[in-house]
């Protein structure tokens, strides 16, 4: 099951044009909405939809979805006009195939204590905020990714500090945080 579930997303998606275009019908309408590419990009390891359908964007985008003069399907990505961006608008832009992945570098743990004045990062992020000032001032974009940086550096210290408490237990002979003879079972009860 989980082979087959790898599968379905990682082999070539130019393969795959039903993935997003709905096999039957092909519908480039229907390719421009941001729930087609929840069809691979959902899950415990893939968490972009359930990022993008929280944020900002994807709460714009829930909102208004169904009016068409916030969101007119119909039109080609170069020529759409959102009131908010989906998925393809950022990722797709101009309504090429060629998706761009935007990374900066707020993908995995550890990651975000990478060199972020190496020449590779530098790149991705001035891509992430010549995207981000398709609708917004650079200065937004440069702000936001700023207030990221801290967040990372933020989340860095908690994890480290969790991971310092985790390994005294263990130091102090606890090897399990929550013995079980104290933990609450299924039904609530000790």
């Amino acid at each position: 099951g989980d082979t087959a579930g790898c599968t379905f997303c990682h082999t070539s998606p130019e393969e795959r044009c039903s993935t997003c275009h709905q096999g039957h019908q092909f519908n480039p309408a229907v390719a421009r909405k941001s729930e087609q590419c929840k069809t691979c990009h959902w899950g415990k390891d893939h968490r972009d939809w359930k990022a993008y359908d929280i944020s900002i964007h994807g709460t714009v985008y829930q909102v208004n979805k169904w009016d068409p003069t916030q969101f007119d399907m119909s039109k080609k990505l170069a020529d759409a006009d959102y009131v908010g961006p989906t998925c393809q608008y950022c990722h797709m832009r101009g309504g090429h195939h060629n998706v761009q992945r935007l990374s900066t570098v707020y993908t995995s743990m550890g990651m975000s204590n990478a060199d972020r004045g190496a020449p590779l990062w530098k790149e991705k992020r001035d891509t992430w905020v010549s995207v981000c000032d398709d609708c917004h001032s650079p200065r937004f974009a440069r702000e936001n990714l700023q207030a990221m940086d801290e967040a990372c550096k933020d989340a860095g210290l908690k994890y480290t500090e969790t991971f310092k408490v985790a390994e005294n237990l263990m130091l102090d002979g606890m090897g399990e945080p929550m013995p079980k003879d104290l933990a609450p079972d299924w039904s609530g009860q000790h």
